[in-house]
């Protein structure tokens, strides 16, 4: 999409590779070994925000990890995931706001990717962020403002975006 403005234009703020293992212990260290070997960066483990007595889950125990990449290797990264999906989405991971979530069964569907039987078979989840220049203003921590509704990005425009820049089909 060919905007008359250059602040128009949307671009690609981060991208977060999260994996879910729903207990602490060997599972996530192993856990922690594949996105460290996907992404070539150490990664950091999220934890639980609630008790769930019936699931074993304590509050803040840790049960996943995740790595957040922005620049060219956010990119490089996003384009290997879309290749894993056969550059196909859902429409229903596109929000409203500019983000776009997807998930992947097993690693060894990723370019160059093999099977490990120290690690054994892990999915994962992708969620990227879409933003246009001039959004830090409300991330800021002097005057903060909050993004006006005519500028935010649309689902239509992030739908439109990624089909340019990655060739991606949508399907309903």
């Amino acid at each position: 999409m060919e905007y008359k403005n250059p602040m128009q234009s949307l671009r690609i703020e981060k991208v977060v590779v999260n994996i879910g293992v729903g207990e602490s212990g060997e599972k996530l260290v192993k856990a922690e070994n594949l996105i460290q070997k996907l992404t070539g960066r150490k990664s950091i483990r999220t934890v639980s925000k609630h008790k769930i007595p019936t699931w074993n889950l304590k509050k803040g125990e840790p049960i996943g990890c995740k790595v957040t990449m922005r620049g060219k290797a956010a990119e490089e990264f996003l384009k290997r995931g879309l290749m894993a999906k056969d550059n196909k989405l859902k429409a229903s991971s596109f929000d409203n706001n500019g983000n776009i979530a997807f998930g992947i069964h097993e690693y060894i569907d990723l370019p160059g990717m093999k099977y490990d039987s120290e690690i054994g078979i892990f999915g994962l989840n992708i969620n990227t962020k879409l933003e246009r220049p001039g959004f830090r203003i409300s991330r800021r921590h002097i005057r903060s403002v909050e993004i006006p509704k005519k500028i935010q990005i649309t689902q239509k425009e992030s739908i439109q975006f990624f089909k340019e820049k990655f060739g991606v089909e949508i399907e309903q």
